[in-house]
């Protein structure tokens, strides 16, 4: 398995954003749902419309088997709202075009993901760029470590750390002012 990075850049994921949109709805909406809560990719993919309905999402993730009820932002539900407008409750949010109401497959997400970083020259990206971006994003507004190991179901606070690549830019920056002669 190869370590993917989150996108660090605000700029960045409000163009890939614009770029998914542009290509396919279902697609800027797995990327935007994904950065907005920090879910796992199995559990965006299985994600039904009565999962999403309201101001929470509600689901038992496939990892942990726990059951999880979080709060969406505002943008997100507005999103949500409209993407879903003529769905059934039982629907998929993300269906794969080939048999009635299935979800896509990783492959499939991690080929929409691959192709969008891509074009806008990033490397290191995968399924789980998502979470990892909601991560350091939500860090790096709040601050707030135990609430984010708490969301992302992390025994500790250094793994939490680490996953977001916290770690990552405190050795960087640090190399980079680093000189011995």
């Amino acid at each position: 398995m190869n370590f993917v990075q989150p996108i660090r850049d605000t700029k960045k994921i409000q163009e890939i954003a614009e770029f998914l949109r542009k290509e396919n709805e279902r697609n800027y909406m797995i990327f935007f749902l994904g950065i907005n809560t920090g879910l796992r990719i199995k559990d965006i993919l299985n994600l039904k419309v009565r999962d999403v309905s309201g101001h929470y999402l509600s689901l038992r993730e496939f990892k942990t088997k726990k059951q999880k009820r979080q709060r969406v932002t505002p943008g997100l539900h507005r999103e949500l709202e409209k993407y879903c407008a003529g769905m059934k409750s039982d629907d998929y949010l993300f269906q794969s075009r080939k048999g009635r109401n299935k979800p896509i497959v990783r492959e499939t997400a991690y080929r929409i993901l691959r192709e969008a970083a891509e074009v806008h020259g990033l490397d290191a990206i995968g399924c789980h760029t998502l979470r990892k971006t909601f991560g350091y994003h939500f860090y790096t507004q709040t601050k707030n470590i135990a609430l984010l190991q708490k969301l992302l179901n992390h025994t500790d606070q250094a793994e939490t750390l680490r996953y977001i690549g916290i770690d990552q830019d405190a050795m960087d920056n640090a190399m980079r002012k680093f000189k011995i002669v």
